[in-house]
């Protein structure tokens, strides 16, 4: 991704650290937070952001303002009053993630598509409709280890638009085949998702009026019925290398076992909407809240974004 950028603007960066109000409902989440864990807010003054994506290659975080129509980036290694930059236009971008190649991958709510960041810093439209009809306003998406794109695609960005879909699900586009297929058509509103480490679940929140996380075992080209759900819904979300779950929810950031047990939260001074793990070591938690981005470190290490290549089916 190319370093050109829009301008520097001056926002209201770092803190001094807060004390999280960490809450452990299970002995296993002492093994990956700690009580006396500290957050720094490392930027604020925002309207909402959302979509952080760590890259490793250039050490910095990516995430969306989607009211300022927006991508910022911080960089912990500039100057402080240069630490955080407009990037350039998002069309109301929410979601983002990397391709098996490093490519940013945005979904852009304005525009009612998936589109790729190009090394000349353009963006190419990745998939756009379904059945030969325009897309809702997709909102999150991930890349599983055999290149395939899975995303949501509710209305929270549709406005007065009209809605062309039938309803809003989960897709799975090939980028080999070029087929975009519907694979989960049971939600109110589908928001985050995220794969377990191992590819062999996708984890899906429905935010709507159903408030709940589904774990959803990948079968084929498509998902099977769910394994269990998470009661009190989440919005973004993100595994560490084991496979506990960390999700944004209402409450804060809650963290769940592969097997669905939920062992801690840690309350936030914003209502959370995203997560992803990165710094040097991907032990550090970044969350976009509301206005401000926060960050605090974990005993954990995150699953790497993009997942290694393979011809996992």
């Amino acid at each position: 991704m190319p370093r050109a950028r829009l301008t520097v603007v001056t926002f209201a960066l770092a803190s001094l650290p807060l004390s999280a109000q960490v809450t452990f409902h299970h002995d296993k989440g002492k093994e990956l937070l700690a009580a006396d864990a500290r957050i720094e807010r490392v930027a604020t003054g925002l309207q909402f952001t959302e979509g952080p994506i760590w890259l490793a290659a250039e050490k910095v975080l990516v995430f969306s303002d989607i009211p300022a129509n927006v991508w910022l980036r911080w960089d912990p290694a500039a100057k402080e009053a240069e630490r955080l930059i407009r990037w350039k236009p998002s069309a109301a971008a929410n979601g983002n993630t990397l391709d098996l190649d490093g490519s940013l991958l945005s979904c852009q709510h304005e525009a009612r598509n998936v589109v790729r960041h190009r090394v000349d810093g353009t963006t190419e439209v990745v998939v756009s409709a379904h059945d030969g009809k325009p897309l809702n306003s997709p909102n999150d998406l991930v890349v599983r280890s055999d290149g395939t794109l899975w995303f949501t695609d509710p209305t929270y960005g549709l406005g007065k638009r009209e809605k062309a879909q039938a309803g809003n699900f989960v897709y799975r586009f090939d980028p080999k085949t070029k087929e975009v297929k519907c694979v989960q058509h049971d939600f109110d509103m589908p928001n985050g998702l995220c794969f377990s480490p191992d590819q062999s679940r996708l984890y899906v929140a429905d935010s709507g009026t159903k408030q709940r996380v589904g774990a959803f075992p990948v079968v084929g080209d498509g998902l099977g019925e769910a394994a269990f759900w998470l009661e009190g819904g989440a919005d973004g979300m993100r595994c560490d290398a084991a496979g506990n779950l960390w999700t944004t929810a209402r409450d804060g950031v809650r963290v769940y076992g592969a097997d669905g047990v939920h062992l801690a939260t840690v309350k936030l001074p914003e209502q959370p909407s995203n997560c992803a793990f990165g710094g040097e070591d991907l032990r550090t938690l970044f969350v976009t809240a509301r206005t401000s981005v926060f960050s605090f470190a974990v005993k954990s290490e995150g699953a790497p974004v993009p997942p290694a290549k393979s011809s996992v089916r």
